[in-house]
């Protein structure tokens, strides 16, 4: 778990970077920013507050770690706290060469090193990259002459941070450990923050494996088992209801026990073990036959896993447990299907 209960922001370089295409630039400070004790706990917030996830990511490169430049840059700032401002100009440049989709706006871009982060307990010190890139109009009342009146500004939201990555100083043989945020952007012009800048590859780990299986099981109930089996909804929430259940009573994940509980029939093991690999190659990533589950992963993903059969515009059924006491029928004289659900009491 990252905590950042203790964090103190010990340095901080700021630099605007424009968009490539439309050739606006880049301007970059010349020395790093002083805060003021007032500002600096409103920064914090702004950068540290939206990292709630658990899942992390090592930074990489096709052929050599060192060749990716946030890496050099973390790993020199690590080293020696002094080049914090020259790597951010360094950096600065370098976000802008990969800021060419026409849909990205310009920014400010931050270099932050941050003491006294922890994972899992561990205390840890960070380097953060930050850019802003959307502006709200707040609107100002303030007293006159014994009246009030309203004026506006425009300014960043402390509380809807854009783009962030915090490079914590472990692990730096296999690329850091890493986390994200990127709340804009969600399209084909998000990878120039994520792939293209930082260079992240998701980390191997429980609550990343716990995650890909999870997703995995809902998209292929949901798009695969349809397209090759005659399947009822019902049928469906019931597989997705078993892999929730074998994931929340087991601590470790193991492919032959979960394809015997949940997947039941030879053909759809084999169905799934097809489409297992097709996701594995699609998300870039390996999902092992065995690992420990992440109880964390299955509290938070499993809300993106209801089994909920929607009925026309007038009802949804939402399907927790046993399958068994709902039947389907049809209403001959109305020409209407129906649901018929048995349950012991009415809460």
């Amino acid at each position: 778990m990252i905590r950042f209960d203790e964090a103190t922001l010990e340095a901080l370089a700021v630099h605007r970077v424009g968009n490539r295409s439309a050739g606006d630039g880049v301007t970059v400070s010349h020395r790093l920013l002083e805060v003021s004790e007032v500002v600096r706990p409103l920064l914090l917030t702004y950068f540290l507050s939206p990292f709630r996830s658990e899942e992390l990511f090592n930074l990489s490169h096709p052929s050599d770690i060192r060749l990716n430049e946030v890496y050099d840059a973390a790993s020199a700032i690590f080293s020696d706290r002094g080049c914090l401002l020259e790597k951010s100009q360094k950096l600065a440049h370098v976000l802008y060469n990969h800021t060419t989709h026409a849909k990205i706006p310009a920014g400010e871009f931050y270099v932050a090193r941050v003491a006294g982060c922890r994972i899992d307990e561990e205390p840890l010190e960070a380097v953060g990259f930050f850019k802003s890139e959307s502006r709200e109009t707040y609107l100002k009342v303030y007293p006159s002459g014994g009246n009030f009146e309203i004026g506006h500004d425009d300014g960043i939201n402390i509380h809807k941070l854009d783009k962030g990555c915090l490079v914590f100083n472990t692990a730096a043989g296999e690329g850091y450990l890493a986390a994200l945020v990127d709340l804009v952007n969600r399209g084909d012009e998000a990878r120039y923050w994520r792939d293209d800048f930082l260079g992240l590859k998701l980390r191997s780990d429980s609550f990343t494996h716990t995650r890909a299986v999870m997703d995995l099981c809902r998209k292929f109930v949901t798009e695969k088992l349809p397209d090759e089996f005659e399947v009822s909804r019902l049928d469906q929430a019931g597989m997705l209801n078993r892999s929730i259940k074998f994931l929340k009573e087991n601590e470790s994940f193991e492919m032959e026990d979960f394809s015997e509980q949940v997947l039941g029939s030879p053909e759809v093991m084999s169905s799934f073990s097809s489409f297992k690999q097709e996701y594995a190659g699609e998300h870039d990533l390996e999902i092992p036959d065995q690992f420990e589950i992440s109880g964390d992963a299955v509290k938070r993903q499993s809300r993106f896993m209801k089994s909920v059969i929607k009925l026309d515009k007038n009802f949804h059924i939402y399907v927790h447990g046993d399958g068994g006491r709902v039947e389907k029928g049809t209403d001959e004289a109305r020409q209407l299907h129906f649901y018929k659900l048995f349950f012991r009491e009415e809460h």
